[in-house]
């Protein structure tokens, strides 16, 4: 996929995502994507066959604000404190930009679909990112090094999905952002060295 394509399809899912959350997803048209996004109608089918199909795109969504966050990011800062601060980054954009009901309806097809689980595509920028910050961590000392990368990232990402869920079968009742502050820290303790 080109630089431009990728650049035309996350404007349609961005202005997708606003308009899901400002106005609710049974009220959006595909003429109103296609506005606000300012592409065309052919740009839309090319890459999504529905609005449902859009339920998918929440993943891709993720990833532009693991995008935008990577260029914020302090390469000196202690790599557990920079998870912890992605983590709040990304559940308060949850909180504040993403229709609560749709990320419930996303969450319970990746759990009965045996087609492509966007959410656990390994070639996502959440996970590449991911990856390089725990590299780095476990070459400074700070993360444990009995265990891979990988498997740092997947308790990682595991405890992100489990707060979401919950907060998914708790209705919303309580913001993501602030539970995860006090909860997220307790639960990856166990990856920082010497532990």
């Amino acid at each position: 996929m080109t630089k431009r394509s990728r650049n035309t399809k996350a404007k349609i899912v961005s202005a997708a995502w606003e308009l899901f959350y400002r106005q609710g997803y049974d009220a959006t048209t595909i003429d109103e994507i296609v506005e606000v996004s300012e592409t065309s109608k052919g740009s839309f089918y090319h890459y999504f066959k529905s609005k449902d199909s859009l339920l998918g795109s929440l993943s891709d969504l993720f990833d532009e604000k693991y995008t935008e966050l990577q260029e914020t990011l302090d390469p000196n800062a202690n790599s557990f404190d920079t998870l912890i601060y992605l983590n709040q980054q990304l559940f308060e954009m949850i909180d504040n930009r993403i229709d609560q009901t749709l990320i419930t309806k996303l969450y319970s097809t990746q759990l009965v679909t045996n087609e492509d689980k966007a959410l656990l595509d390994s070639n996502r920028q959440y996970y590449r990112l991911l990856k390089r910050i725990v590299t780095t961590g476990q070459e400074r000392g700070e993360l444990r090094r009995d265990l891979t990368a990988n498997e740092i990232v997947r308790i990682y990402a595991m405890c992100e999905r489990a707060m979401i869920n919950d907060w998914c079968l708790y209705n919303h009742s309580y913001s993501l952002k602030s539970y995860s502050y006090k909860i997220l820290p307790l639960l990856l303790a166990k990856i920082r060295e010497g532990e």
